[in-house]
């Protein structure tokens, strides 16, 4: 039985798992005055088409794990951009050249940004 987590959990234990695989540059968009899509985005790259995919799992595992669900995950086989859909928080996980690509923050340069420091584990 899934439990439902509220947005803030989602995006910490979202947040969590894309650190704990060593992404880049990890940020979070608070979407909630900008879009009706979700409360936050987060967007983090990673070197290879397999780092991509590891990061894309731990945020899967992490998130059932907490007793969220992931409602739709797409582009997983290719690695080059995974978009999840963990409902009031969506996961944009590119490889790097994708991301400078598409450039998200750009796209949405009206979103601020939240404030991730205590989530993220110094190296």
């Amino acid at each position: 039985m899934t439990t439902t987590l509220n947005a803030n959990t989602v995006l910490e234990t979202a947040v969590a798992a894309v650190d704990a695989k060593k992404a880049n540059n990890i940020v979070a968009l608070d979407m909630r005055e900008v879009s009706l899509m979700a409360d936050y985005f987060v967007i983090a790259d990673a070197a290879s088409t397999r780092q991509v995919q590891a990061i894309a799992t731990e945020v899967k595992d992490k998130i059932e794990a907490a007793g969220g669900e992931v409602r739709f995950t797409e582009g997983f086989r290719e690695g080059q951009w995974v978009l999840m859909d963990l409902g009031d928080v969506i996961v944009h996980i590119f490889d790097t050249g994708s991301r400078d690509f598409y450039n998200l923050e750009r796209l949405w340069h009206d979103a601020p940004y939240v404030d991730l420091t205590s989530l993220l584990v110094e190296d």
